[in-house]
Formats: C-alpha cells, structure tokens, sequence
C-alpha cells in the first residue's frame, strides 16, 4: 500500500482504488470537504503525475474523459485549490509522493487499463439528496426534481415568478461556469423548451454566480444532476484512436454505484497484454503503434514505453 499525508489531504493506494480523504486544515476548499472520502477505481483512471516544486510540488491525478460527473460539468474550471484530484506535496515528501506515482502507473499497466474516453459514469457523482446555497439561489436536488429559491440578491424579473421547480426528465443538460474576471459564473440547467442565450441573471433556470468561496459547490449540485441524465457519450462507437489498449485490456470498467471518485494515472499495455503466441500478427504491429502513441503523449515514461515494446517484439519474433 502507498499512502502520503498533506494538510491538503490524504491519498491512499491499495492496488485497486485511490482513496482521497480531504484535510482538516480551515484552508481545505468547501467543496471537498463537503464531498468527503473520494473512492476512485483503477478503471476510471487515465494517468498521475507529480510536478515538484522549489518549495511544494504537487500530485495531480488524470480521469478518463466522461468517468466523473463532477469533471464534466466544471469541464477544467476547477482551481487548483478547489480540485478534488490534486494535492500540494510538502518538500520533504517529494520521494513519498514518487512512489505514489510509480505504484498507480504499474497497476495501471500490469491491468492494461484503457485510457481512453468511457460511455458511462464510473464515479456515482454527489451523494442525494444535496442542497446548496450560492450565488442568487438555493439549489436542492433529491433525485427526481430540482428545486430553486432565489434570495434578496436575486434580480427581481427573475425572484418575481417565485421558487423554481423543475422535473429531471425536462432537463437535457447543465452547465457550470466559474466566474473569470469581470464576467459572473453560472449554473443553468438547460430545459427543453427554453429561450436560448437567457444572461443567467435573468434565467428562471440557471443560479447567477460572483465568484464567492462557495460558488464551486455549485458545481456539485449539477454534477447530482448530471449523474442521473444519459451520459453524452452514450451509444457512440468508440473511438480509435482514444482506445488505446481495447485488444488487450483485462477486467470490467468500474460502475455507477462505485462510492467516490476520480484520478489518474499514466497506464498503457503491458507484457502481460500482449497476444498469446498464436494472435494476429497485425495485432501486434497495432500494439507497438499503440505503446508509441501513449509514450508520445507522455502517458508512458520512456521505461515504461521500452519494457513494453520489447515484450512485443518477443511476441513477434517467437
């Protein structure tokens, strides 16, 4: 097991989950402390890595695009404070943190985990029901209705017409959107029907955002919403060129009702992947392309990338 302890936090490594349990500090962001204990399966897992710094570095684990809810709705627009899946290193726990990375990246190259985009959540999204208050409303969600009050601060020609009530099944999507500079963030739930292009300080379905400390929350409550709608890549056939191991890949892609959350970690095809002595020769041949496209995008250290190569090529050549 390969664990380090931050103020920021706490990440565990049992060769099968990565465990994130937020700090106590009062600088840990309300946004993980409220998500508490975060269970992240191998399978939702795209990479880690750790950048070190003069005085702090920092770990920073990589999802599968479309595993995490809650990354599909902040779609990048989480700080590095507020990110559930980073954590400042202190100095002196640099090689801590090192063989951290190296124990997740070999299990996730012994499993021979796919990298590459899911069609389902791996991660279950915000525990329900859920209630948060930011902005110019109150946003509660039980899992079958979203319910928004406006406050005191809400415009009136949007507060006029009362709470807000909306059915899940009338919602097609949600966007959130941090505050950047002069521009307000939002969360708007987007409903079949609606006037398009509504300034959230006027949308009787979205949450107006000033870039308060307790604006990220809000991303919560639409990734309790997301997690319940059709995933956006839902019947779509996959991919190529984002299924990098998909002919070699061994166990199941983690399921909805996994508890917690998300990471990464750098993964790829192993010598334990590769096709028995009596598998397609082109198979292989796309197994080295494969391997060569990972340690080009940095997936795969250069270590990495040549164990697994010339296992392929004993394939080859046996």
């Amino acid at each position: 097991m390969a664990e380090i302890i931050q103020q920021d936090g706490t990440w565990t490594f049992d060769g099968d989950t990565v465990r994130i349990v937020p700090g106590r500090d009062k600088n840990v962001s309300p946004l993980r402390t409220t998500i508490g204990e975060i269970a992240v399966p191998l399978q939702a897992l795209a990479g880690i890595s750790f950048e070190p710094g003069r005085t702090s570095g920092r770990l920073r684990l990589r999802l599968r695009d479309g595993a995490d809810p809650l990354l599909q709705v902040a779609s990048g627009g989480l700080p590095d404070g507020v990110d559930p899946y980073r954590l400042t290193v202190e100095s002196d726990r640099t090689g801590v943190a090192e063989y951290l990375v190296d124990e997740v990246r070999n299990a996730l190259l012994l499993d021979g985990v796919d990298p590459g985009p899911v069609d389902r959540y791996l991660l279950p999204g915000p525990a329900l029901p859920i209630t948060v208050a930011a902005g110019d409303a109150t946003v509660t969600f039980d899992g079958e209705s979203i319910r928004l009050e406006w406050n005191w601060k809400t415009e009136s020609a949007k507060s006029s017409g009362g709470p807000r009530t909306l059915a899940l099944g009338q919602v097609r999507g949600v966007e959130w959107r941090p505050n950047a500079g002069l521009e307000n963030g939002s969360l708007r739930f987007l409903v079949a029907g609606a006037p398009p292009a509504t300034p959230p300080k006027y949308d009787p379905n979205a949450v107006e955002l000033w870039g308060f400390k307790k604006d990220p929350l809000m991303a919560l409550a639409g990734a309790a919403v997301l997690a319940r709608l059709p995933h956006p890549r839902a019947g779509r056939t996959p991919d190529p060129a984002g299924t990098a191991l998909a002919a070699g890949a061994t166990g199941t892609a983690g399921t909805a009702g996994t508890a917690g959350t998300a990471g990464t970690g750098g993964t790829a095809g192993t010598a334990e992947d590769a096709p028995a002595g009596g598998d397609d020769h082109d198979a292989l041949l796309r197994r080295l392309r494969e391997l060569g496209e990972l340690h080009q995008s940095g997936i795969l250290t250069a270590e990495e990338f040549t164990a697994a190569k010339q296992a392929v090529l004993g394939r080859l050549q046996g």
